[in-house]
């Protein structure tokens, strides 16, 4: 039992570095999109509307806006690499076909994205600050330091909702459905773009996404003004959706890969 677990890991990371192998070859054209949606963002509605917005919190808006356009970053790098390039990678190109005539299990491929997903948003993450730091839409600079650890735990549930999506689509296509009924509106609803207090209906039903208190943590490391308590109730909610979340993706990519 000992062995064991040093050798799933040490298989686990044999797809980590499998895909980063891959992701370095069209390095630029893969970040692109990752880091010009939240740049892009950011100054149409932060920079933009600012000026008519006035502050929210004592913040100007594009300071409002700052940590979740690591949210951002995080959401939509997490999802869209667990669903469209996992299936891509299963369905089309068969690499986990190849992978499982190896030593290589559906453990260790599952575990192997999941550990792929959480490095990649940690250090795009951790990029995305930087830029926010340099803009000055950081009031307390030693956020940055946070955004990377931040990112990686949130995109484990985020990912494993991008791998449940693989496993139940029939088809490429569907993909959207998943996206206009579920990704779209964790990501509009989530206080990115407005604080969630004034809005207690639209608050109470935001709890159920993992993004949601992903997006809370950014803001208190950005802003400050927090309890424990509240610190710890995000940071519990992104575990235990973490655990069950990744359960459940496991078992179901286990039944798509092994049928």
């Amino acid at each position: 039992m000992t062995n064991k677990v040093p050798h799933t890991l040490e298989l686990a990371w044999c797809v980590v570095v499998r895909n980063w192998v891959v992701y370095r070859k069209d390095f630029l054209a893969n970040i692109s999109p990752t880091l010009a949606d939240p740049a892009l963002m950011l100054v149409a509605l932060g920079m933009g509307l600012s000026p008519f917005v006035g502050q929210i919190s004592g913040l100007s808006y594009a300071q409002y806006l700052a940590p979740g356009m690591v949210a951002t970053t995080v959401l939509f790098s997490s999802f869209f690499e667990s669903s469209y390039g996992f299936y891509v990678r299963m369905t089309y190109e068969s690499v986990f076909k190849a992978m499982l005539t190896t030593p290589i299990g559906v453990k260790e491929v599952v575990l192997g994205e999941f550990f792929w997903g959480a490095i990649r948003t940690a250090m795009m993450g951790g990029v995305v600050g930087l830029v926010l730091l340099v803009l000055g839409l950081l009031p307390r600079p030693q956020a940055v330091f946070f955004f990377p650890f931040i990112a990686g735990l949130l995109s484990i549930p985020l990912s494993a909702i991008g791998l449940l999506a693989s496993a139940l689509v029939r088809n490429i296509n569907q993909f959207q459905t998943v996206y206009s009924f579920l990704i779209a509106p964790i990501f509009y609803l989530s206080g990115i773009f407005f604080p969630l207090d004034g809005h207690p209906v639209i608050a109470t039903v935001a709890q159920i996404s993992p993004f949601t208190h992903g997006v809370r943590l950014l803001q208190i490391a950005t802003w400050g003004h927090a309890t424990t308590t509240e610190i710890l109730y995000h940071l519990g909610v992104l575990v235990v959706a973490s655990l069950v979340l990744g359960m459940w993706a496991n078992r179901r990519i286990c039944q798509k890969l092994t049928n």
